[in-house]
């Protein structure tokens, strides 16, 4: 299922493989009651029900950091996704390779009600896009906005939960990404949103 989003010029992020010209919309599902850790499916969405598995996304609980892997469907690391510490004021993640070389920076701001952070993007070339995602809980969406030029990049949806998931705080998520976008990097921002939205309540809160 392609985006409806506009494309964005010149492409934004690290992975060819992951960045097209038609975009692209995928469903995530956290997986809460993984042994290792807060896991998720990810799978191109297929008329609004998941299809083929285009991620893997695991989380490791014993690390420090709270880390999450994100490999490609050959087992190919692509990034980690690990908290970074001594951000008390704004708590921040980074999706970042084996060596520390970080690809995307979120950091959360808040707010009394919904949720905004910054995000940091490092391209191939070496060029840097900031971002801003902003959420609203009455409506349960997310937007991720080049702040340079207002284009919206990447769009989140959050599914309401029924009386299962509700219990066990799984979530949902449809994540639309424009052409032109890195749409590995954009599953790594939806990731982290939920994570920082989780760090102190049970449920998400955008």
């Amino acid at each position: 299922m392609a985006s409806v989003l506009p494309p964005i010029h010149p492409p934004m992020g690290m992975f060819d493989q992951y960045i097209t010209p038609g975009g692209d919309s995928l469903i995530l599902t956290e997986k809460v009651f993984s042994l290792s850790g807060d896991s998720f499916e990810v799978h191109k969405n297929q008329g609004g029900k998941p299809g083929e598995a285009a991620l893997k996304i695991q989380g490791k609980h014993l690390t420090i950091s709270g880390r999450k892997t994100v490999s490609d469907m050959a087992g190919n690391l692509l990034f980690d996704i690990v908290k970074e510490h001594f951000h008390f004021l704004h708590p921040t993640l980074a999706a970042q390779d084996e060596s520390g070389k970080k690809y995307l920076v979120i950091k959360k701001h808040r707010k009394l009600i919904g949720s905004e952070a910054t995000l940091t993007l490092t391209s191939k070339d070496g060029r840097t896009d900031t971002l801003k995602m902003n959420g609203n809980w009455r409506d349960s969406c997310a937007n991720i906005i080049h702040v340079e030029s207002g284009a919206t990049v990447a769009r989140i949806d959050r599914q309401i939960l029924n009386a299962r998931e509700l219990i066990g705080g799984a979530q949902t998520y449809h994540l639309n990404v424009a052409p032109g976008v890195d749409v590995a990097l954009m599953v790594a921002a939806c990731v982290a949103l939920d994570e920082l939205n989780n760090e102190k309540k049970g449920l998400i809160s955008f």
